[in-house]
């Protein structure tokens, strides 16, 4: 009885003197129950998404494009067709036959708010002068006119610290080399608080090291799909129309120089051979200037041996062709071998980890640019980037031309009309042998 009263006492007391705060106490835990969901909206729910590897060595100022779109955009931006669309700039006109481009900034703002003048716009262009005009419009003016130049601005831009204005932010970055290189990145989505990580590593296999070892969850535009061995993988192949696999054949060799053979060559290959698309223009399927009206040199043995016995005898008779490549094209360079080897013409496989400066045939993988001008892969005077030294025929002359033409042409229509024909030239003459388009894969744990 006596513990009894003692806690009876006790209470009262502690009640009589905190009764205001226990009071306050209980209405404030009401209260605060009540109005959360109100508050709820405004709380910051990080989702912590996949951690992506990618394979290659990047610096700041060199991420993959795709990485680069998320974070931030250009003044363009281009559509798989190579459609080109406002961004950063709501419109522009083309002034002085196209030596002058003037871009007026749509009401966008930089992730850390400030408004993008076009004092921003910060494209390192050589043989080009910009003046901005006011804080809305900027101008660049060209030496010579080129079409092409919206999709040129395109590329995203950004300000210092990878900040820009697309969607993802950046939030993280690791560097490894003493800062040359990157071995990691973070972004975060602003809309929705995802978060997705991503990994650089040297070579594939380091990636698929890393991949079983838990380190990523995804691997992206791998070029081998081969996981056999794997348990719980969803693998996905993705068909690249921006690139194409080709034989590119140099056009000042004794032997090659003669169209006869280089037709010869393109019919005997067993194009349905090979696990890509088929590819059939140095443009992209995809493209707004494509052309399927081409000569696709089908498989045809016995054309081939036609064409091939076109040839002087003396010729034929100790012919050997060299075709360079790389390891990850190996298999590609046997089949095609087997197919000129079974029209007589022997061949020798040399592969190197990189492009050799001299070369007699190269089978390489070629990335296609957005927009249908390739100026710089098949004019006669561009010595460094026309690595078949296309230059001699009464085909190339025409070709000339035609890239001049549509690199100043400003009408779509008729720009289209020009690279029909560029297309139908080029093939006619086959300085490349159009293979098939590559299939990257994308690897992902279930």
């Amino acid at each position: 009885m006596k513990n009894i009263r003692f806690w009876i006492r006790f209470f009262t007391t502690f009640w009589k003197k905190f009764k205001l705060l226990l009071l306050l106490g209980v209405f404030l835990g009401i209260a605060f129950f009540l109005v959360l969901p109100l508050f709820k909206p405004l709380l910051i729910n990080f989702q912590e998404g996949n951690r992506i590897g990618i394979v290659g060595r990047y610096s700041i100022e060199e991420l993959p494009l795709e990485i680069q779109s998320k974070i931030s955009q250009g003044l363009t931006s281009i559509d798989e067709g190579g459609n080109v669309h406002p961004a950063l700039a709501s419109n522009w006109e083309a002034k002085d036959e196209g030596k002058e481009w003037v871009f007026f900034l749509s009401d966008k703002k930089w992730q850390d708010g400030l408004q993008i003048k076009a004092t921003d716009i910060n494209y390192k262009f050589s043989d080009v002068s910009v003046e901005v005009i006011d804080d809305r419009t900027i101008k660049f003016t060209l030496k010579e006119p080129f079409s092409p130049f919206p999709s040129i601005v395109s590329r995203p831009i950004f300000k210092r610290g990878l900040l820009g204005a697309g969607d993802w932010k950046v939030v993280k970055i690791n560097s490894i080399s003493g800062g040359r290189y990157l071995e990691s990145l973070k972004l975060i989505n602003t809309k929705t608080n995802r978060i997705e990580s991503y990994k650089f590593f040297p070579t594939e296999d380091v990636a698929k090291t890393a991949l079983k070892l838990g380190e990523v969850d995804d691997l992206e535009n791998m070029s081998s799909g081969e996981f056999k061995d794997w348990n719980n993988l969803s693998i996905q192949a993705n068909s690249r129309e921006d690139m194409y696999v080709g034989l590119f054949i140099n056009n000042e060799d004794p032997i090659l120089s003669d169209k006869s053979l280089r037709q010869a060559l393109a019919y005997a290959i067993n194009k349905s051979s090979f696990s890509g698309e088929r590819a059939i223009s140095p443009i992209s399927p995809l493209s707004w200037a494509f052309n399927p009206q081409v000569k696709q040199y089908p498989y045809n043995v016995s054309r081939a041996k036609e064409l091939y016995e076109t040839l002087p005898k003396e010729q034929r008779k100790d012919m050997t062709l060299k075709l360079e490549t790389t390891p990850a094209l190996l298999d590609t360079a046997e089949k095609i071998k087997n197919n000129w080897e079974n029209i007589g013409i022997k061949t020798q496989i040399q592969t190197s980890g990189s492009p050799p400066e001299d070369f007699q045939i190269l089978l390489a993988i070629q990335s296609i640019p957005p927009d249908p001008d390739q100026y710089s892969f098949w004019h006669s005077t561009q010595i460094a980037t026309n690595i078949t030294r296309y230059k001699t025929s009464k085909e190339s002359q025409r070709i000339d031309k035609l890239l001049e033409d549509g690199r100043k042409t400003l009408d779509l229509e008729e720009r289209k009309k020009i690279y029909m024909d560029f297309q139908r030239f080029l093939l006619e003459d086959s300085p490349v042998i159009f293979l098939y388009h590559p299939i990257t894969y994308s690897i992902s744990r279930k």
